[in-house]
C-alpha cells in the first residue's frame, strides 16, 4: 500500500478536471441530442457530475431557454454543447453569453476561430474536440481551454480510431490544457485507467439513457436494457462515390432500409434519372428527424437508436446520482484491489 486511502487518491487523480469543471466528480455527461435537456443535465450536475446540454438545432432563443430551465432545476455548474456547423454558431454563443455559461463545448467539426475567441471573450472556458493529437495541439494553440478526445465505441457520429488508441496518442503528450476521454466507457475502472494515463476526467453519454430523469421514450430505454455492445454498429456506405459520415446506433429495421435506400439512390443516379448532388443529399436526409422518432415518440423500429458500445453496460433505469455513485463506488473499488485490499458490497464509502 501506498499510505493513501483509495477514494482520497481517486481524487488526486482527477483533482484537474474537478477544479477545471467545478464539480465534485470529473464526469461529463455526453451531449446527446434530445436527450442531454434541462431534466437530465440537471441531475448529473446535481449528482457531482458536470451536465451538459445538448443544443442540436435549437434556435438562439430556445437555447436560452433550455439554459434557463437547466438553471432552474439546479445550482451546480454545467455547460452547453453547440454544434459547429450550426449556422447560427455566434448567437448560440451570444445566448450562452447573456445567460453566463461558464463552459461551452465545440463539437461537430473543428471550430471557427471567431467562435472560440467569443466564447472567450465573454469569460467561459472553451472545450473542443479532438480526433488526433496534431489537432488537439492546434486547438489548444487556437485558444481551447480543455479537449476531448472520443473513440469509435461512442454512439452517433463516429471516428475511425478507437478511445485506447486516441488516450495513447495523445493522453502522454498533451499537458497544457486538461483533456477528457469519451467513447465506450460505461464503468469505474475504465475511468480509472484513463485518468492514470493523464485523463482529467472521462465522459459518459450512453450510460445516462435510462436514467430516471431522462425524458427518452420508456420504449427507447427498453431498447438500451436489452441490447449489448455487439448490438452498436455503425452505419454502412455502400458506394465510395456517395461519402456516409459513420453513425453508431442499434441495429433495426430503419438501419436495413438505410442500405437498401442508398442502393436505391445508386442506382437511379446510374440510370441518369438523379445528379450526384440530388443523390448525395438523398442518402444524408435519410436520417432527418429519425432520432427525435426514437426517443420521443418512441419509435425504435423506423427511429435512430443511436448508442455506445457501452450500451451492454446499461442493465436497468435508475436515478442519475445512484449511477454516478455506482461509477465512483468502482474507481474507488479497483485502486483498492490494486493495493491489495479486498473490497465488499457497500464497503466503498467507507476508502
Amino acid at each position: 500500500m501506498n499510505g493513501v486511502a483509495p477514494r482520497e487518491r481517486l481524487d488526486r487523480l482527477w483533482r484537474r478536471g474537478r477544479e477545471f469543471l467545478g464539480t465534485r466528480y470529473a464526469i461529463m455527461g455526453g451531449a446527446m441530442t434530445w436527450v442531454s435537456e434541462r431534466h437530465l443535465v440537471a441531475a448529473i450536475s446535481n449528482g457531482g457530475g458536470f451536465g451538459v446540454i445538448a443544443s442540436g438545432s435549437m434556435g438562439a432563443d430556445a437555447l436560452a431557454a433550455e439554459i434557463d430551465g437547466t438553471r432552474a432545476l439546479t445550482d451546480r455548474p454545467f455547460g452547453v454543447n453547440l454544434i459547429t456547423l450550426h449556422p447560427q454558431l455566434m448567437e448560440l454563443i451570444a445566448a450562452c453569453a447573456s445567460r453566463r455559461v461558464g463552459h461551452v463545448v465545440l463539437a461537430g467539426g473543428l471550430p471557427p476561430a471567431a467562435a472560440i475567441a467569443a466564447i472567450k471573450e465573454y469569460g467561459a472556458k472553451a472545450v473542443c474536440f479532438a480526433p488526433a493529437l496534431s489537432i488537439a495541439r492546434k486547438l489548444v494553440r487556437g485558444g481551447a481551454d480543455a479537449i476531448v478526445i472520443e473513440g469509435m465505441e461512442a454512439g452517433g457520429h463516429i471516428g475511425p480510431v478507437a478511445t485506447s488508441v486516441l488516450a495513447q496518442e495523445i493522453l502522454p503528450h498533451l499537458r497544457e490544457v486538461p483533456v477528457f476521454v469519451a467513447g465506450g466507457i460505461g464503468r469505474g475502472e475504465a475511468i480509472v485507467s484513463y485518468l492514470e494515463m493523464g485523463a482529467a476526467g472521462c465522459q459518459l453519454g450512453t450510460r445516462f439513457v435510462c436514467a430516471t430523469e431522462s425524458i427518452a421514450h420508456p420504449a427507447f430505454k427498453r431498447a438500451f436494457i436489452r441490447a449489448d455492445a455487439r448490438n452498436a454498429v455503425p452505419s454502412v456506405q455502400l458506394d465510395a462515390r456517395f461519402p456516409v459520415i459513420p453513425v453508431r446506433a442499434i441495429g433495426n429495421a430503419a438501419t436495413k432500409r438505410f442500405q437498401e435506400k442508398q442502393r436505391d439512390v445508386v442506382a437511379r443516379f446510374e440510370r441518369g434519372e438523379l445528379t450526384q448532388r440530388e443523390a448525395q443529399l438523398e442518402i444524408e436526409h435519410f436520417w432527418a428527424g429519425a432520432l427525435r422518432r426514437a426517443v420521443i415518440d418512441g419509435d425504435v423500429e423506423s427511429g435512430s437508436l443511436m448508442a455506445g458500445q457501452s450500451v451492454g453496460m446499461v442493465t436497468r433505469e435508475q436515478p442519475t446520482a445512484e449511477i454516478i455513485a455506482e461509477l465512483v463506488d468502482q474507481a474507488v473499488a479497483a485502486l483498492a484491489m490494486r493495493d491489495g485490499v479486498p473490497m465488499k458490497d457497500g464497503a466503498e464509502a467507507a476508502l
